[in-house]
This record gives C-alpha cells, sequence and structure tokens, in this order.
C-alpha cells in the first residue's frame, strides 16, 4: 500500500525472532542451533522480512510473498489514485464493485469500529490529512461517518456524499495474515513475518523455543525495549506516536485522530501494543485503543483484549496490562 513509511510505520516494534535474541538470551548450548533463514523486501512504503528455520522452497517464496503484497496495495492503498480505495475516495460514485477481500477488510473495520463505539473509525482520512499525517484531503469527515458505509454483496457504498475510506490502521494486519496462510500452505510450520513493525509467528525458533519479538520503548529519542512476548500462532501490532508525531509545548501530536473531536487524541498514552491469534484483529484494535486515548485500558478490559498500554509518567512509563498478556510476556 503505498501508504509512505512515515503514515504506515507507526506500529513502532522491534522484531528480536531471529538469531540476535538467541545470542543475547539462550543459553549457551542453545547457541549452536541452526541459524533463521531470513528474506526481506519492500511494501507499503515499509519493508517486510520472514525468518524461516527450513530453506526448502526458498527460491519461488520471496515473488509469492511480494506478489501478495503488491495486489493488496492496489486495493486498499489511499496514496494510490488507481488503487480501489483511492477510486472510491476521488467520489465520481456512491457505491463501487469490490473483491471480496476488501469486502473482507471493511467489514471488518465496521465492526471493530461498531464494537469500540467508533475510536477506530475508517472514514477518518480526512481528519488525519487536517493536520498533516495522510494523504486524504478531500471530502469530508464527521463522527460516526463509519454508521454511513455500506458493505456487502461484492459492494461498498456510502449512504452520505463526500465521505473516503482508509483502511491504514487494519490493511498491514490483513496483509500480514495473508502472508502467514501463504506460508502455511507451502508446509512451513515455523516462520517470523515482521511487516514494518506488525508481527506474525508460528511454531518455534530453530532453538526450540517460541520465537521472541522486541517492544520498543515508545518515547521519541530513546533507545531500549520496554518488554518481550514469546508468541506461537499470535501476531502483534503496536499503535504508538513516537515516530508520527511532533510537539508543541507540553502536548504531542499524533497521527491518532479522536473522531469525536477531529484532533489528535490528547493523552499520556504512547503505545499499546495488542497479541490476537487473527494481525487484522491486533492491528484494528491497537488504533482502535490508541484512540481511546485514557479510556483505552477500560475499553481493553472491557472487551478482553490482550494489551500492553505504556503511559507516560514524571518518572517514565507505566505499564498497564489488560486481558492474557501477561502470559505472553517472557
Amino acid at each position: 500500500m503505498r501508504f509512505r513509511s512515515d503514515f504506515l510505520d507507526r506500529r513502532r516494534f522491534l522484531s528480536l525472532g531471529g538469531a540476535t535474541f538467541a545470542l543475547i538470551a539462550a543459553p549457551a548450548y542453545v547457541r549452536g542451533a541452526a541459524p533463521v533463514v531470513t528474506i526481506s523486501g519492500t511494501a507499503f512504503g515499509t519493508g517486510w522480512s520472514v525468518s524461516l528455520s527450513d530453506r526448502t522452497g526458498l527460491p519461488g517464496l520471496k515473488p509469492q510473498l511480494q506478489q501478495i503484497l503488491e495486489r493488496i496495495d492496489l486495493a486498499f492503498s489511499p496514496w494510490r489514485d488507481d488503487s480501489t480505495i483511492g477510486r472510491f475516495n476521488a467520489g465520481k460514485v456512491d457505491e463501487a464493485v469490490v473483491t471480496d477481500e476488501v469486502v473482507t477488510v471493511a467489514g471488518a473495520a465496521l465492526d471493530i469500529a461498531e464494537a469500540s463505539d467508533g475510536r477506530f473509525d475508517p472514514t477518518v482520512g480526512p481528519m488525519v490529512a487536517r493536520w498533516g499525517f495522510g494523504p486524504i484531503d478531500n471530502g469530508k469527515a464527521h463522527e460516526g461517518g463509519w454508521r454511513e458505509i455500506r458493505v456487502g454483496n461484492g459492494h461498498v457504498a456510502r449512504t452520505s456524499a463526500g465521505l473516503t475510506l482508509d483502511f491504514c490502521g487494519i490493511a498491514k494486519g490483513y496483509a500480514l495474515d495473508r502472508m502467514a496462510d501463504a506460508l502455511q500452505d507451502a508446509g512451513y510450520k515455523d516462520f517470523l513475518i515482521d511487516l514494518g513493525g506488525e508481527l506474525a509467528a508460528h511454531g518455534r525458533h530453530p532453538s526450540g523455543r517460541a520465537w521472541h519479538v522486541g517492544i520498543e520503548n515508545p518515547l521519541p529519542d530513546t533507545e531500549g525495549l520496554e518488554g518481550v512476548l514469546q508468541l506461537d500462532g499470535m501476531a502483534v501490532a503496536t499503535s504508538g506516536d513516537r515516530s508520527n508525531g511532533y510537539d508543541i509545548g507540553n502536548r504531542r501530536y499524533s497521527h491518532i485522530i479522536d473522531p469525536s473531536t477531529g484532533e489528535p487524541v490528547a493523552s499520556t498514552l504512547a503505545s499499546v501494543s495488542v497479541a490476537m491469534p487473527a494481525a487484522m484483529d491486533a492491528d484494528g484494535w491497537a488504533t482502535a485503543l490508541m484512540a481511546a486515548g485514557p479510556a483505552g485500558p477500560d475499553l481493553a478490559r472491557t472487551k478482553e483484549i490482550p494489551a500492553l498500554f505504556l503511559i507516560r509518567t514524571a518518572g517514565g512509563l507505566t505499564r498497564v496490562m489488560t486481558g492474557d498478556i501477561a502470559r505472553y510476556l517472557v
């Protein structure tokens, strides 16, 4: 999705699933385990990589994954005039025939919008652009705009002229799920995928342990990790304001917009990481919980979302954990 790296790379997640973490944390006898094999590429204005313990079929794997990503880019990128969403946003029609995967992602987006009471809103694009973070500088946006979108029977439609769609907060997770499906269909059982900072892991690292990923410190100009998660059959998405925000006075302005105010969410919340079996769900909920600001932890508890919130305090950062996220922390 040619979303530009500064817009789509908002999930600041650092993958440590390969040999680096193994050398740091594994016992000496494990360090002789076979190293991971990594393939990588670019998509959506960012990078992707797959770490594997099996070299079988590698020559054809990268082109296959790249084709999946290019197809999804052509469907969902709001930066492309020729994408399905780009053409819909141009405003020439209020109803469009779309592929099944567009219906799937749009339907999931509306489900999360409903469940989050509109904190996740795929019609918020013009508000995002107004603050200098996104490409949708045409059309209109208002609180509850998602309620005026209809999806089904191979169509996407708006009942209010001028509404636009932006699935940046969920489409990357969908792409990650499709990559994982392709790997499993090809017979791979043990792998870690990193797509612009969102991760999905299946099976085991060559050392025999679960795949490990690190949660980056979300404070600007600060290095280091705030935690390490172990994953198997799970995906993790993180939403935060470190890489895509700016400071004016004592306030941090981020690309995450509160649809109820039309402004960047005002909060001490620095980032939220969500772990779920489906990356699309983790992606969407990470966006929703970040947009909820101070109400995020209560919303996550109500919906039983496994999430790790990192909140700014005078002394640095405070953790708030919801759902069963603690079971994944190393």
